[in-house]
């Protein structure tokens, strides 16, 4: 059974569009997958469809100029309507100019592209396509994505009961993923030592081909170890300073490696939420990792959890992930809140009209308490309400105006799926 993505039913109803639409993500996050399977959509509905990746020897030739490419959709749709399918565009040199003169000719076809998320395809496919193009990003599944499909699916839109009601199994799945991570195959094995057979062929292309050969870094030593740096020190701030006494590089160096991990899907920057830049940290990002078991590997903890309280930073890590599919849907803005007396609060929702401060707690709570910080928090910006998130309690106090609801991590899914 495939894993069912929540991306697919928003591409296939951008198909209609004539915008290119460009799927990115991290290197085997299921892109290729899915873009097949919007192929066989297409193909029941009677549609032509052509697929032609740069991975394939023998699909290259017809990527040498916009005219070979455009010879090769005639020979397959000739003057009729059709579906091209493109993977992996990020190994066509200039592939936002050659996306951009392909749609310039109004040729009758829709474009369905897709490629890891290196450089060129953040930056250059970026600006070239700006205004022909939606894009689509395409992470590791997703935790919800992950418990429907080893559910088979039965409790879907009701996982929050499920984790409530059925606690001990739903716990038990909880901990495989906070331990394995989202990458499809991954999940697909069924031993721990192919897991990690898998999640090393992964790291090793990713730092072959996406950071080696595509962005040229010389430093792969580094690049790794600071990766490894990064995943043991999760949800603490990033000091440039310390990474670059600790590799050996430069400052900028240090800048340019983490823009790189950030615009591959492999670290995720949370940036400071402030007011008052004298009392307040305005500068210095906090570093999570996209997929939770690419952070374990690199840390050599990759299948080695049996508590949640083991790594408090790991639960953080998980609550951020669901967090983001909040805010991709709703357009809420997420950072963290430290202080220089050192009140911290691990996010902050920025809802623009209104904030949420949100404190993460990998415990069982017995009853609700609300620290210093938060506390502090509530009383420098008078939020309507904030979270502590934990793993069982559910419960609710008032502090001032501001309602404190207590939320066991299980209760944010029903958030995504209301």
């Amino acid at each position: 059974m495939l894993i069912k993505r929540y991306l697919l039913n928003e591409i296939i109803s951008h198909l209609p569009k004539k915008e290119i639409s460009l799927i990115v993500g991290p290197r085997q996050a299921g892109k290729t997958t899915l873009m097949n399977i919007v192929r066989e959509h297409l193909n029941a509905k009677g549609e032509r469809t052509l697929f032609l990746s740069l991975d394939f020897e023998k699909d290259r030739p017809h990527f040498h100029s916009q005219t070979t490419l455009i010879d090769r959709i005639k020979l397959e749709f000739g003057k009729e309507k059709g579906y091209v399918f493109i993977d992996e565009i990020q190994r066509k040199e200039n592939a936002g100019l050659f996306l951009k003169g392909l749609y310039d000719m109004q040729i009758p076809c829709k474009f369905i592209v897709s490629g890891s998320g290196s450089m060129e395809l953040k930056e250059k496919i970026h600006e070239s396509l700006l205004g022909r193009k939606r894009l689509f990003e395409l992470n590791t599944v997703s935790f919800r994505e992950f418990v429907n499909f080893r559910t088979e699916h039965v409790y879907e839109n009701r996982l929050n009961e499920f984790f409530r009601i059925d606690n001990e199994p739903a716990m038990s799945l909880f901990l495989e993923y906070m331990n394995f991570g989202g990458y499809p195959r991954v999940i697909l094995e069924d031993t721990k030592e192919e897991k990690r057979r898998i999640i090393e062929e992964i790291y090793q292309t990713y730092i072959e081909k996406d950071i080696s050969f595509l962005l040229k870094v010389e430093r792969i030593d580094a690049f790794g170890e600071m990766l490894r740096l990064l995943a043991s020190h999760v949800g603490n701030m990033a000091n440039l300073n310390n990474l670059s006494a600790s590799l050996g590089i430069s400052n900028q160096t240090v800048k340019n490696y983490l823009a790189y991990a950030e615009k591959t899907f492999v670290i995720k920057k949370v940036n400071p939420f402030y007011r008052n830049v004298r009392k307040e940290i305005i500068k210095s990002p906090v570093i999570y990792f996209h997929d939770l078991g690419l952070r374990n590997y690199s840390i050599g903890l990759f299948g080695k959890f049996t508590l949640p309280a083991q790594d408090g930073f790991l639960f953080q890590n998980f609550i951020l992930r669901l967090l983001n599919e909040i805010s991709d849907r709703s357009g809420i803005s997420i950072h963290y809140w430290r202080t220089k007396d050192r009140a911290e609060v691990d996010f902050v929702l920025d809802k623009r009209d209104s904030i949420i401060p949100v404190e993460v707690k990998c415990i069982i709570l017995k009853y609700p308490g609300v620290g210093r910080s938060m506390r502090s928090f509530i009383k420098k910006y008078n939020p309507e309400e904030a979270w502590v998130i934990n793993l069982h309690l559910k419960a609710v106090l008032r502090i001032e105006k501001t309602i404190v609801r207590f939320m066991p991590f299980f209760e944010l899914l029903k958030e995504l799926t209301a």
